[in-house]
């Protein structure tokens, strides 16, 4: 099971880059994917709290549901392409905030969820791709 992530790279303040995270070894349908954040300077840590990774959007095995953290709410939007096993993250609006690695994780799970709140709640992992926002 892989997950690749691929699209970031540097923009301008208000400007927009669109994420793609391309999946092999599972089935879209049967996974909930979400998109996390390290900010620059944050070590990879699941054990110290406010250290973890922060989510940023997710979307459910279904599609039918898609939850965004408040950061980001009408600037980024979640989609996938079943055919291309792809998840993409489409973010727009771009602030200097909003810069760091971001990983694409999936988990298969039973219920028709996604979450953002806990990383831990993801079983598997991509290498992370940079974005960074700054004029």
């Amino acid at each position: 099971l892989q997950l690749v992530e691929s699209g970031g790279g540097l923009a301008q303040p208000g400007g927009s880059l669109r994420l793609s995270c391309a999946v092999s070894g599972l089935t879209l349908e049967y996974y909930a994917v979400a998109w996390f954040r390290q900010a620059p300077g944050e070590g990879w840590t699941r054990l110290v709290p406010g250290k973890e990774r922060k989510g940023v959007s997710c979307i459910s095995k279904s599609g039918e549901t898609t939850n965004f953290a408040n950061s980001v709410k009408g600037r980024f939007a979640i989609s996938r392409d079943i055919a291309k096993s792809t998840v993409y993250l489409q973010m727009n609006s771009l602030k200097p905030e909003d810069t760091g690695v971001y990983y694409c994780a999936a988990v298969t799970t039973d219920q028709d969820i996604c979450v953002i709140a806990y990383e831990n709640f993801y079983d598997y992992w991509g290498q992370g791709t940079q974005v960074t926002v700054s004029s």
